[in-house]
């Protein structure tokens, strides 16, 4: 709450209101309903006031319009009695100021609307339409830049350029990588990348989402479809567990593009480069009909053959299911109740992560995402942010601006921002020692080795204050639904005849089992498996995921799977009725009715449940270092393996790393 002598009163338009004294006019306006027109300001950048296309009339104030965006509410004067002060929003002098600074901005801007990839979704064009000019009085020849080669992700046209310089303040504020900025002046003025580098960050299509014309576009998305014709679904990211809220435009059947939504509580409105770009590789090896491995070789066969053919290997064996990454809440408990029906047990940690089994607080812990805004100190152990999330990093960054200190136990890393670095094993953890109220952010690389619970407990220990950062979108959904066994993955497939593998690619299966593969690429599981059963991705079914703090969210279906591929859920619930130990559901309600039952908070869409601490028992720390989970962020899962464009963007990083220097 602001203390009441912060708050002042304020005429819009005259609409009164009360506002703090520290906001600017333009969210002064926004609070009253007003709206005024902006390129340059954004309210998650620094203020710029550099486009001068929120002027406002400040009456009793200078002779001239005021830029709302850098004059705040507390420097205004009141009236001639104490009376509040006034703004105009839409006074004749804020008419032709309008007026005039957008025939300015069409000085240099070329015409050519119809073959940018910005429009219909243009700022300009829409600012224009509302509070430009029919003409302009302006004759001269219009100058030309240079594009800029920015990488293979972000396409330029600087000449449309109007140096709002949001991409040069998102680089260097949010991203953290200070390659690009504003050289030349008058005239000669121009954003560029210093010395010609390509952008050498995960955070930078962002850029594009801010450019308010068409200077910024998507490389890969270009000229493939209009914003009309794009039919627009809001669901949730599974490239990582961070669980960002994105939109998912598709044309016909196929994804053309992936944006982000605005969740303050989880990604704000930023969103990494693999979740924006992943979506050539939804359509690159995609398993659209069931297969049946015959001597040695697999052919593709129906639903029925397919079905029976795993229906017959699971019949009287040993049975153990494996999940993956990528799979949601619903077909996780379906495969949870179809395996230990038949006596078996599943396992969601295949990476081997020491998580405790129902200890929310301690495979989840108890800290919101948000609350890492205002941290004081934030200490990393065996993580790597930049790369297990990146948007989560931006976050810690923003409290570093703050003031907030950050230390690491861990590989020294480039993380976009300084920290004291305490030591990479765990006699640094040991000996390490927290402030009060201290964020701690477990990893985990941290949690994989033998001793890994016993790291959790020392780092819940040193502050109570825990977040464990997942990088399995799947793994905290299938944690709470129970799909564990005591003793991990080792322990749930010792002397198991069957594995039945739910989109567990990122582990080998030795030789001697038969192996049962739904999934929905052709990547490291299907080559392994004896049945594949082919099944839908992230944007094709309707699934339940939860975030790496806790929070349940929905992702909706964008489209169609391709061929005979089915819905995970579905796949499980065929499969049981071949078995003779039929699930008890025939539609997704009816699943998720029984998923409510069993665990209640997956019912609270959206909101992150209060964990109460458990302390975990503390045990004796072993010798090794802290080691980073993803060595590759562009190709953590099968989806992203299947993109060319990931591909390209992991070779580029592999040669940005090993370029060599000068004494070499």
């Amino acid at each position: 709450m602001k203390a009441m002598s912060d708050l002042r009163k304020i005429n819009i338009d005259g609409i009164e209101i009360e506002v703090d004294g520290a906001m600017t006019l333009i969210q002064a306006c926004e609070q009253a309903g007003v709206e005024v027109p902006r390129f340059c300001y954004h309210e998650r950048l620094s203020i710029a006031g550099n486009c001068r296309m929120c002027l406002v009339e400040v009456v009793g104030g200078p002779p001239k319009p005021a830029a709302s965006c850098a004059m705040q509410v507390r420097d205004l004067r009141p009236g001639p009695e104490g009376q509040p002060p006034v703004v105009k929003t839409n006074s004749p002098m804020v008419k032709k100021a309008r007026e005039g600074v957008m025939e300015f901005m069409l000085i240099n801007h070329p015409l050519d609307c119809p073959i940018c990839d910005q429009g219909g979704e243009c700022d300009l064009q829409d600012q224009a339409m509302a509070y430009g000019l029919s003409g302009t009085r302006f004759k001269e020849a219009k100058r030309a830049v240079d594009d800029l080669d920015l990488g293979p992700l972000v396409s330029t046209a600087m000449t449309r350029c109007i140096s709002c310089t949001r991409c040069v303040r998102f680089t260097t504020e949010v991203a953290g990588i200070n390659q690009m900025g504003q050289t030349g002046r008058g005239e000669d003025a121009e954003i560029t990348s210093y010395l010609n580098q390509t952008l050498d960050s995960n955070l930078q299509g962002n850029i594009i989402d801010l450019c308010p014309v068409g200077a910024l576009t998507s490389k890969p998305y270009a000229f493939t479809a209009r914003p009309w014709e794009l039919t627009k679904t809001e669901t949730i990211d599974v490239m990582d567990a961070l669980g960002s809220n994105i939109r998912v435009d598709t044309k016909g059947r196929e994804v053309k593009r992936i944006l982000p939504r605005n969740h303050d509580g989880v990604n704000e409105e930023w969103i990494s480069d693999k979740t924006r770009f992943v979506w050539d590789g939804l359509r690159r090896q995609r398993l659209d009909s069931p297969y049946i491995r015959e001597n040695g070789k697999l052919r593709k066969a129906s639903w029925s053959e397919a079905l029976s053919a795993a229906a017959a290997a699971m019949k009287g064996k040993k049975v153990a299911g494996l999940i993956g990454d990528l799979a949601p809440v619903e077909a996780a408990f379906a495969l949870k109740q179809l395996i230990e029906g038949l006596g078996g047990q599943v396992e969601c940690r295949t990476d081997n992560a020491r998580l405790p089994i129902g200890n929310r607080s301690g495979y989840v812990g108890n800290v919101a995402i948000e609350e890492i805004d205002t941290a004081k100190e934030i200490i990393l152990i065996g993580s790597n942010p930049r790369d297990e999330a990146p948007v989560l990093n931006a976050r810690i960054r923003k409290a570093w601006l703050a003031g907030a200190t950050v230390k690491v136990i861990g590989p020294a890393a480039d993380l976009t921002y300084e920290y004291e670095h305490l030591g990479d094993d765990r006699e640094a953890l040991a000996k390490a020692t927290a402030s009060e109220g201290a964020i701690v952010i477990v990893g985990q690389g941290a949690v994989r080795e033998a001793d890994g619970l016993a790291v959790l407990a020392a780092a819940q220990a040193l502050s109570g204050r825990m977040l464990v950062l997942h990088t399995a979108a799947s793994r905290v959904g299938a944690m709470d639904v129970g799909a564990v066994t005591e003793g991990g993955m080792e322990a749930a497939i010792e002397g198991a005849e069957v594995i039945y593998s739910l989109g567990a690619d990122e582990v080998e299966i030795d030789a001697g089992p038969f192996v049962i593969y739904q999934g929905s690429h052709g990547d490291r599981g299907a080559h392994r498996a004896d049945v594949i059963l082919p099944g839908a991705a992230y944007t094709e079914e309707n699934g339940l995921f939860v975030n790496t703090e806790g929070r349940p969210q929905l992702a909706m279906r964008a489209g169609f799977a391709p061929g005979e591929a089915k819905e995970n859920w579905a796949i499980l619930r065929a499969l049981s009725a071949e078995l003779d130990a039929t699930l008890p559901y025939d539609t997704l309600a009816q699943l998720r009715r029984k998923l409510v039952e069993a665990v209640p908070h997956l019912a609270n869409i959206d909101e992150v449940p209060a964990n109460e601490v458990q302390p975990l028992e503390k045990g004796p720390l072993g010798q090794a270092t802290f080691r980073h989970a993803i060595k590759d962020f562009y190709l953590t899962n099968p989806i992203a393996r299947a993109s060319q464009l990931m591909a390209e963007l992991s070779a580029l990083a592999k040669a940005r790393n090993n370029q060599k220097i000068a004494a070499e």
